[in-house]
């Protein structure tokens, strides 16, 4: 058959790749970002109780009420953004659902959309599917902070949005109040609309306050705001999240989601909505990977190895550059067949394949795991 690709630079997904190799060679996984803990036994708990109760059939198309309520709560707890569950939240089939469906639902054909790289990689296929079109803007290397002089540049007439994440995968920067500045003056007297991307909101160190899109209100107005109850609650493979948008974007946001998955999985649902009840969880999340980052670069500190800042997320970005000037592919498929520990390599992120000579490493790992790793990597 003769079939014209929808997308026909897109290949497997790198996150795939890595892990399929470190498979295959026996090697420790620290490229997908996925725990090798299991979630809360209370949680599961609750995931039984619902099952066991016969809530095994659809949820409604937006969520379950209750968890809806108890976002809704969180975020007035938190943010002290008042949003309306039944209007204004939508439960999701994971973030990346939710990300498809934020730009899908708003962008249109010959629209632009801002792009910091490095970027997710779900990000530029779900513009290119919508007849969009990717205006890329590099993060400033090695602090990957944003260059809004840069972004202003860019800016145009056909500018419909622009994709922000923090805490930011791959690099592990936060924004901060003067980047919330920035992005709200150039918002101003615009259409602009924000997809951010804030699944990792609770994972930020040092006692950075995480600065949600929902804290300010010019933001949220235009903004969809995405995140993930499997980052939070480390239960990546039950592929939940969320949407949070102004009624009118919420609107048609959920016109995209109903033909998408229609639905998130029914008890699953139920038993976040009980688990959210008690805060004690995600207002634990920071520390309880802060001190896996320390442990990590503690424990690659005799290595050549130069990790750069991590203020957020659980990833590690390591300066390879001491040891080798193999591109970041080469060096991450070597490593990974021949040393025993997998990595992602951030050129896969940028779509000119900028390689600063760094890979991304996953520290939500088990000490034990981490130490393993740090050994070998410690050898090179």
């Amino acid at each position: 058959m003769r079939i014209q690709s929808k997308l026909p630079d897109v290949g497997t997904t790198i996150f795939t790749v890595m892990s399929q190799l470190a498979a295959e060679h026996g090697a420790i996984n620290l490229s997908q970002g996925f725990p090798d803990f299991d979630a809360p036994a209370g949680l599961v708990a609750r995931v039984h109780h619902h099952m066991s109760q016969g809530m095994n059939q659809y949820a409604p198309m937006q969520g379950v009420p209750r968890l809806r309520e108890s976002i809704a709560r969180k975020t007035a707890d938190l943010y002290q953004a008042r949003v309306d569950p039944e209007t204004e939240i939508t439960v999701t089939a994971g973030a990346t659902e939710a990300l498809y469906a934020a730009i899908t639902a708003v962008v249109q054909p010959g629209d632009e959309v801002i792009v910091l790289e490095p970027a997710y990689d779900s990000y530029v296929p779900a513009i290119q599917l919508s007849g969009g079109v990717p205006r890329f803007v590099p993060l400033t290397f090695p602090d990957y902070r944003v260059d809004w002089n840069r972004v202003r540049d860019t800016l145009n007439g056909r500018t419909r949005m622009i994709i922000l994440n923090s805490p930011h995968n791959p690099s592990g920067t936060v924004l901060d109040e003067a980047d919330m500045a920035a992005l709200t003056a150039l918002c101003a007297d615009s259409d602009l609309l924000i997809l951010s991307d804030e699944v990792y909101e609770h994972i930020i160190f040092d006692g950075r306050p995480h600065q949600s899109m929902l804290r300010h209100p010019a933001l949220a107005a235009r903004s969809f705001v995405v995140s993930s109850f499997g980052k939070t609650y480390h239960t990546t493979g039950w592929k939940t999240g969320y949407c949070i948008a102004p009624a009118p974007l919420s609107a048609e946001f959920r016109k995209i989601h109903q033909f998408l998955t229609f639905t998130a999985n029914t008890p699953v649902q139920l038993a976040y909505a009980d688990y959210m009840e008690d805060q004690a969880h995600y207002a634990a999340l920071a520390r309880f990977y802060q001190a896996k980052r320390d442990l990590f670069r503690e424990l690659i500190g005799p290595s050549r190895f130069k990790p750069l800042p991590c203020a957020g997320t659980y990833f590690q970005v390591l300066d390879y550059s001491a040891i080798t000037d193999a591109p970041d592919t080469a060096f991450a498929r070597r490593l990974t067949t021949e040393t025993g520990v997998a990595a992602i390599p951030p050129s896969v992120f940028h779509h000119d394949g900028q390689d600063h000579k760094a890979l991304r490493f996953c520290f939500a790992k088990q000490d034990q795991t981490l130490a393993r790793a740090a050994e070998i990597l410690c050898r090179l």
